[in-house]
């Protein structure tokens, strides 16, 4: 019989069905901020290992025991939970994805494919056994021999074979460690599987090149202990990113605590706070675990700053509700007074009143949003009634002096007759006749009073010019000036064409050429003084 058809008849025991026990929490639990709850949790994961040694314990079927003191073999029950089914296929072995711990914080499990199932060849693990007759099997190691156990009933290949898929399995095991090492996935139960597969190769129970075993399993402790190394360091490092982000969130926090009140924008700030709170609390929730000590001393101080900002805000509030009481209670003082003079018929007074009313409320505080925009509507509402009426009252007197204004409109077309001006003397007259009708005409509309005023004043001016124009060529301490500077420049033009001649007899071209430039001057003023001369005549 070849050793898979014996296998449904034989007791087997595949160690690959044995699921080493996980000593990670599951990744729900881990991710809970409070420390009970992860107490809690590695309660629960402790009575998990317990559970899968019980389970492993259950599930080994013992081997017969080759020891002479052990008499008559001991048939083994076969269980049909590792009797294979035709057509049914077998249970997988567990992946290494799944057997890996998960750790809060951590990057996420590599995912290993699982081995090929191993399997030695009878021919090959010949070299390391010796069978006898009645079942009996020996491991032999280096020359010494070692009783592996009885395979009762059996043919020799029969009791060999049962041994050897001991040992392939145990070397199956082997080979997904190694692959889990190589993809570097997380080491939490991977130093304690490999001690249970060495302390499973040196109990000698099974049949295969165990020394090769060995020399894997130590290589594989070292590379463990550097893949623990390397992820104690990811670790310390993730924690120090936490870290850092933590304070981050703390430091911020506290730098808003530390902001001088009067210059805090609240809403902003506000809206900032709950939002560091918030990060706190996913980081709380779904962080790496930064220990007790630390996270309770970061809480402490991040717990002082929104209990520092939050009695700031309130005070500031609460100073500003005053403040705003305060300045509704003056403006109300302003609406009271706007108030009472509405109906006053004192158009000048009352007007000059409300403008020292508006200066009043402009230099006032303000009261909150939307009490100012209610009292401002209040304060508003009395100017209005106050203008509305002098309005009223003003078109009414408009219509009354519509007929005064015509009767100016026609002085004003009888003054620009005036101009321009030729008899300063006739004109005067004239003006003032015009000015005495004006003053009898009466007042004239508010709109048209400063346009009609501005017209006569243009003519009033036009008249004065001319007589003040007529005075200067007429007056006679003028005039006499005037005709002594035009002595005493004709008597220098006389004294200068005789140092020209006199230059010009000697040939002298200097004197000649600044005689000539001083003569040429005085003629110029002399002919200016003989025109004002002629103007005063």
């Amino acid at each position: 019989m070849t050793n898979s058809q014996k296998s449904d008849e034989a007791p087997v025991t595949e160690a690959a069905e044995i699921e080493q026990p996980s000593t990670g929490t599951d990744s729900a639990a881990a991710e809970q901020p409070a420390a009970a709850d992860t107490a809690a949790a590695d309660t629960a994961a402790a009575a998990g290992e317990s559970a899968a040694d019980e389970s492993a314990a259950d599930d080994e079927s013992p081997a017969p025991d080759a020891s002479p003191a052990a008499g008559q073999p001991v048939p083994s029950v076969p269980r049909q939970k590792s009797t294979p089914v035709p057509g049914k296929p077998a249970r997988p072995r567990p992946t290494p994805a799944a057997m890996a711990p998960r750790s809060s914080g951590a990057a996420a499990p590599a995912v290993v494919a699982a081995p090929p199932i191993h399997s030695t060849p009878l021919t090959e693990a010949e070299k390391f056994a010796r069978v006898e007759e009645d079942g009996h099997v020996f491991l032999i190691v280096d020359g010494e021999e070692f009783a592996v156990g009885q395979y009762p009933d059996a043919s020799r290949e029969e009791a060999l074979g049962y041994f050897v898929r001991k040992y392939d399995d145990v070397a199956g095991q082997v080979t997904l460690l190694e692959q889990r090492v190589h993809a570097k996935a997380p080491t939490t139960d991977m130093r304690k599987t490999a001690a249970h597969l060495a302390e499973q190769v040196a109990e000698r129970k099974m049949v295969g090149d165990v020394r090769a075993l060995e020399s894997r399993l130590e290589a594989l402790l070292t590379l463990i202990a550097d893949l623990e190394s390397a992820e104690k360091a990811e670790q310390d490092a993730a924690r120090a990113r936490e870290l850092q982000a933590r304070e981050a969130i703390v430091a911020e926090a506290e730098e808003i605590a530390g902001r001088d009140p009067s210059s805090v924008q609240w809403k902003a700030s506000s809206n900032r706070m709950n939002e560091l709170f918030e990060q706190w609390k996913t980081a709380q929730k779904s962080g790496m675990r930064l220990g007790r000590g630390t996270e309770d001393a970061l809480w402490k101080r991040f717990r002082s700053a929104r209990t520092i900002f939050d009695r700031h805000r309130r005070a500031y509030f609460s100073q500003l509700d005053n403040e705003n009481a305060e300045a509704k209670r003056a403006k109300e003082a302003l609406i009271k007074r706007a108030e009472e003079l509405s109906s006053s018929t004192d158009w000048g007074h009352t007007a000059a009143e409300y403008r020292r009313l508006m200066d009043e409320w402009k230099t006032s505080k303000r009261a909150s949003r939307k009490d100012d925009d209610a009292l401002w509507s209040r304060f508003r509402a009395a100017q209005d009634t106050f203008f509305a009426a002098r309005k009223a009252a003003n078109e009414a007197i408009d219509e009354e002096y519509g007929a005064n204004l015509a009767v100016k409109e026609a002085l004003l077309a009888e003054a620009r007759q005036l101009l321009p001006v030729k008899d300063p003397a006739a004109a005067r007259k004239a003006l003032q006749s015009i000015r005495d009708r004006w003053e009898d005409a009466g007042k004239v509309p508010r709109a048209d009073m400063g346009r009609v005023e501005a017209r006569l004043r243009e003519v009033e001016d036009a008249v004065q010019a001319a007589e003040q124009e007529h005075w200067q060529r007429t007056n006679p301490e003028t005039k006499a000036r005037t005709n002594s500077a035009l002595s005493q420049l004709e008597s220098t033009i006389a004294s200068l064409e005789d140092d020209l001649a006199a230059a010009e007899k000697n040939g002298d071209a200097r004197r000649i050429s600044e005689a000539r430039e001083a003569l040429a001057a005085r003629r110029q003023w002399l002919d200016m003084l003989q025109r004002s001369a002629q103007d005063f005549s």
